[in-house]
């Protein structure tokens, strides 16, 4: 079975981009600023100090925002920069699918995301230093935090996928995870029926309620589709390349 697992090639992909990922100094700059953010805004913008609560309510609802800018900086050499080099190319000559690369890249992207979130477990031992958390909100909001970085990864994967420029990449990315993460305070104007309909897209709506301890599987139904919806394009692109 070992054999098996060592052959496949979606695994034989993730293997490698991991041992990219965490040999490449981008990833650890990228990971330690996304911790220097989240610390400052833990331990002085939010409610820890100034209003004396010893929660992580006010850190989960700025994740989304946060993440908005730091995955796609992850993920914008996936695709970009091997289509630069031209080694997609030599890639796509092996016996492996479409399905196979954007599987294998995307998950070793995934697993990055996540471990670079990891060492913020560590506020939750703060607080239970300091005071009595309620652990309900606090386990919605890493769930809800492993589908923010299901979703988001997608994105940034199919942005990488439809140029050569790493920048170009980061752009588009940043720019499709902020509307979605900012689409209800762009509605306030229009009629309540139109709200309504168009805030469904929102991942901050569906983040936010995930990350209160209410799991509703129309929640977590958006986040797969949105992930499903951006890695089926990034399948499709990737076969027209190939064309």
């Amino acid at each position: 079975m070992s054999d098996n697992k060592r052959k496949n090639p979606t695994l034989v992909i993730m293997n490698r981009e991991l041992k990219a990922y965490f040999t490449s100094p981008v990833a650890y700059i990228v990971s330690a600023l996304f911790l220097i953010v989240c610390g400052i805004y833990f331990f002085m913008l939010n409610a820890f100090y100034l209003q004396n609560r010893a929660e992580l309510r006010s850190f989960f609802s700025s994740l989304p925002l946060i993440l908005s800018f730091f995955v796609p900086a992850l993920t914008m050499r996936l695709f970009s920069e091997e289509r630069r080099v031209g080694s997609i190319e030599t890639l796509m000559t092996l016996p492996v699918t479409e399905t196979n690369v954007v599987l294998g890249k995307y998950f070793a992207s995934l697993i990055g995301t996540l471990v670079m979130i990891l060492p913020t477990v560590f506020y939750v031992v703060t607080c239970e230093i300091f005071g009595s958390p309620d652990y309900g909100p606090i386990a919605g909001g890493y769930l809800g935090a492993i589908f923010l970085a299901a979703s988001f990864t997608s994105i940034g994967l199919f942005a990488s996928s439809v140029t050569k420029n790493q920048i170009l990449a980061f752009f588009t990315a940043c720019i499709i995870c902020i509307v979605l993460t900012l689409v209800n305070s762009m509605l306030i104007f229009l009629p309540a029926k139109i709200v309504d309909f168009i805030s469904f897209l929102s991942i901050s709506k569906h983040f936010s309620l995930i990350s209160r301890g209410v799991i509703d599987t129309r929640d977590l139904l958006y986040f797969i589709s949105l992930t499903a919806f951006f890695l089926v394009l990034t399948i499709k692109v990737q076969q027209n390349n190939k064309r």
